[in-house]
């Protein structure tokens, strides 16, 4: 094929992608959304009403794992898995209290999916790491404390 018929293939490919895209037809995972405010946030508790809730209840039904031992050699990679046992779960949300913006993270699941997450967040120094779990319409929470042996935010 010559270069000529490539070039309108594939203007082709893009109008009708962007047909697609303005009559509303892609997923919506396409088009994912971001909780500005929340992210902006700087206290965990200003950033809950902005990921749907006004409080958490803390729940033992949430796997918040940390690093071996809650010592984080390195703070620009600190490993967390979350999961849960909770039912209807629709969101998990990661926070390190410590950060100037609290909110590291929101994972949205769809229905079916398993509510797991394993991740590296960074931490500018040693504090609590919550993981809020939005299931039912309800917030549900649990925290673990992490020492950061070396900065990562800075």
């Amino acid at each position: 094929m010559n270069s000529r018929r490539r070039l309108l293939a594939r203007a082709g490919l893009t109008a009708g992608f962007a047909m697609l895209a303005g009559g509303g037809l892609l997923p919506r995972a396409a088009f994912a959304t971001r909780p500005d405010k929340a992210f902006s946030a700087k206290e965990v508790d200003a950033a809950l009403p902005e990921i749907g809730g006004d409080g958490a209840s803390a729940s033992e039904e949430i796997n918040l794992q940390g690093p071996p031992g809650g010592l984080a050699e390195n703070g620009a990679v600190v490993p967390i898995k979350v999961d849960t046992k909770l039912e209807n779960v629709e969101s998990i949300s990661i926070f390190a209290k410590s950060n100037f913006n609290p909110l590291v993270a929101v994972y949205e699941f769809g229905e079916g999916a398993v509510p797991y997450v394993d991740t590296r967040i960074k931490m500018a120094e040693s504090g609590d790491v919550v993981a809020v779990v939005k299931a039912g319409g309800k917030l549900y929470s649990t925290s673990k404390s992490v020492k950061v042996v070396a900065g990562g935010c800075g």
